[in-house]
């Protein structure tokens, strides 16, 4: 732990923080609405995914890839819980005003989590984490973020949110106002080596959490991270929320897309306020290892080849770069716009609201061109290599029309991608030097 100290007081300024909370929409009770055909296909998607589920055997371990997945956390391993973890979480969740929200921040150590957990505190609302630290990436990283949190205030709860008996406890001892759903099995490839991970992670701890918040008393708001992977084979630019998302074009779409129709599920028949965000390639400091824009960085700076894919006839591969600035402020909007459920009990009393949202930058780049931002930055030139894209899941482009979110939310994504790199380039070097340094007293 002091071996921390170094790197992260350095680095709490570019956590940014968020002061007040945004007004309310005339249009925040938008319900989404369902064309009759795309449902259709939607139940029978969702169908067949489950199928897929119980009969495909359970992964098997690679003996080249000692990542784990959200699957590996035993109710066993819940049992290191420190016997006053209630207490603790009870005073995280303590907020500075009568108005203030009580927020569960499911994915807490992970990138986007840890900054909307240190955003929901800084501007005075109780938070709660929960995260099972697993090593799909490097858990050096989740645990800085936790050493970081921790000094803002905010205790996380190791733990699966598979563990429903866990869930039922923790709502019993606070009582949430809003849960901010950001836990997931994430990557896109990796869905080829432990499909079944995604299925545990992103449809069933999805479904666990919604058993917990439809059960609270009262329940909770909720939203959640979808992603911009539903729009999968849909060629119609830029995506809107009215587009097919029937065509996923990899197993971690197919989740997601299944967490949108279990959410309408859920909303309909519980009474739960629901507000999905789809993400677009999120970046920005303590971010994620396996994106692009990260090991592009590491692999730059060692002098190692970097691959970058292109389409069919030399088809340019572009992605709608989204800083994490903006897509914190998008967050907090949908947490302030969302609408209290209208169950109690496990009962419905009324219709609840139901919404969903992109949360892009709406300005797609060129992977080549995000090299060559990085190669500016970091003063050294990249060792490129371009290949076809391999059939692994990624699609050739990412864009996202954002007008329902401006109109609703009031989301202004203001930072453009030489920017936002600028400042993650600032914190990867400071973060990987102090490390290198600690390393070697």
């Amino acid at each position: 732990m002091t071996q921390l100290k170094p790197i992260l007081s350095h680095l709490d300024p570019i956590i940014p923080s968020s002061t007040g909370k945004f007004k309310s929409s005339p249009y925040a009770f938008h319900r989404l609405r369902f064309h009759p055909r795309l449902t259709l296909w939607s139940f029978l998607f969702l169908f067949f995914l489950l199928i897929f589920f119980f009969c495909s055997p359970p992964a098997a371990s690679s003996g080249g890839n000692k990542r784990r997945s959200l699957t590996n956390t035993s109710h066993s391993e819940r049992a290191r819980l420190s016997p006053n973890w209630p207490a603790k979480a009870r005073n995280s969740a303590r907020t500075q005003s009568k108005s203030g929200f009580t927020v569960l921040v499911t994915g807490a150590a992970g990138f986007v989590g840890t900054h909307v957990a240190v955003a929901l505190k800084n501007r005075g609302d109780g938070v709660v984490g929960l995260d099972n630290f697993n090593n799909y990436y490097e858990s050096g990283l989740k645990k800085a973020r936790k050493s970081l949190l921790e000094r803002q205030g905010v205790y996380i709860i190791e733990a699966d949110i598979n563990d429903g008996d866990l869930l039922s406890k923790l709502f019993e001892v606070v009582h949430f106002t809003h849960v901010m759903h950001l836990a997931a099995q994430a990557g896109v490839r990796y869905a080829m080596q432990n499909p079944s991970s995604y299925i545990h992670s992103n449809v069933n701890g999805f479904v666990s959490l919604l058993e917990a918040c439809k059960n609270a008393n009262p329940q909770p708001s909720i939203v959640w991270a979808s992603s911009s992977s539903v729009y999968g084979l849909n060629s119609k630019v830029p995506f809107s929320e009215k587009d097919r998302t029937d065509q996923p074009a990899s197993l971690y779409a197919a989740t997601k897309k299944a967490g949108e129709e279990i959410a309408h599920t859920y909303n309909h028949i519980y009474g739960l306020s629901i507000t999905g965000l789809r993400f677009f390639t999120v970046y920005g400091p303590w971010g994620r290892p396996d994106m692009a824009y990260y090991f592009f960085t590491k692999d730059i700076l060692r002098g190692k080849e970097i691959k970058i894919f292109e389409g069919a006839d030399h088809a340019t591969v572009a992605r709608d770069f989204t800083y994490i600035d903006d897509v914190v402020k998008g967050c907090l909007a949908a947490l302030d716009t969302a609408k209290k459920s209208t169950g109690s009990g496990g009962k419905k009393r009324g219709a609840a609201q139901l919404r969903i949202y992109n949360l892009g930058n709406t300005s797609p780049v060129p992977v080549g061109k995000l090299v060559s931002i990085l190669e500016k930055l970091l003063k050294v030139k990249a060792r490129k290599k371009v290949l076809a894209m391999p059939r692994n899941g990624d699609v050739l482009f990412t864009h996202a029309n954002i007008s329902l979110a401006r109109k609703e939310l009031g989301y202004k994504p203001t930072t453009d991608l030489e920017t936002g790199l600028k400042k993650f380039v600032k914190w990867y070097l400071s973060y990987y030097g102090a490390k290198k340094k600690s390393s070697s007293w």
